[in-house]
């Protein structure tokens, strides 16, 4: 499906950085997802098919680099004044040094946290993208066969994921191969929550129900789990029911990734 972003979001896409739209995607043929569990917590149920025509989403996280360009090309508050990035949070890994921003040393290829949804609906927009809708997203995460995590059913490991660390410990976007999805996509489990562009809301999961506006205003979805999250917050259903995600905000635990 198509979501539609204001012009001005478009327009800025011509100007985007020849860097910004090299990223690395997976495209996903047309098909049909088992989405959510009914063996699981209740904004999960019921399990319910969903049928998905094709698409191409981020093979990683957006990482703090590729964050930092963008901030350089449209600063820290979109056209109408809202926050993209919350950089005086004492959790956010890019600082402007001089006129420019840059991810700070060590945490170059870390997801990009403390953005807010509206900085990565924006951001994605300016790559010519658009965020993952949330069946988008678990697809991805967990292809057609029902598993509970993208590697499959396994309890998750320190090989596989970051999960059950400290406050702010992130790692490197790529640095669990092991935990790749069927379709070779990483870090869908832990590091870092992804904001989607569906709004949080009941299943069966409609795209035709308005979840999929993308003005900004209701708390949206996210996704995959965090580096600070528990095993059990990590699975490719997790819906980010208890986790603090203010779309308006940034937050320490939650990145994105694009899609188209």
């Amino acid at each position: 499906m198509q979501t539609v972003f204001p012009a001005a979001l478009l327009l800025a896409v011509c100007f985007s950085s020849a860097a910004a739209g090299a990223a690395d995607m997976v495209t996903i043929a047309a098909g049909t997802l088992q989405m959510g569990r009914n063996d699981g917590p209740d904004d999960e149920r019921p399990a319910h098919r969903v049928t998905l025509g094709a698409f191409s989403i981020d093979r990683l996280p957006v990482t703090n680099v590729r964050f930092a360009e963008f901030l350089n090309a449209v600063g820290t508050h979109s056209r109408d004044g809202m926050r993209l990035y919350d950089f005086d949070d004492g959790d956010a890994r890019i600082h402007q040094r001089g006129n420019l921003w840059s991810a700070d040393r060590g945490f170059e290829q870390h997801p990009a946290v403390e953005v807010s949804w509206i900085g990565a609906r924006d951001y994605c927009a300016w790559r010519g993208q658009r965020l993952p809708t949330e069946a988008e997203w678990e697809r991805a995460a967990r292809g057609d066969d029902g598993r509970r995590y993208p590697w499959g059913n396994a309890a998750p490991d320190s090989g596989r994921a970051q999960f059950g660390k400290r406050f702010n410990e992130t790692a490197a976007a790529d640095g669990f191969p092991q935990g790749a999805s069927p379709f070779g996509i990483l870090g869908m489990a832990g590091n870092a929550w992804e904001w989607v562009s569906s709004a949080y809301r009941p299943y069966p999961y409609d795209a035709l129900d308005g979840r999929e506006d993308a003005a900004a205003g209701p708390v949206r979805a996210t996704r995959g789990g965090g580096h600070d999250s528990p095993a059990d917050e990590i699975t490719a259903t997790q819906r980010g029911r208890y986790l603090s995600r203010n779309p308006r905000a940034g937050h320490h635990n939650i990145s994105f990734r694009c899609a188209r």
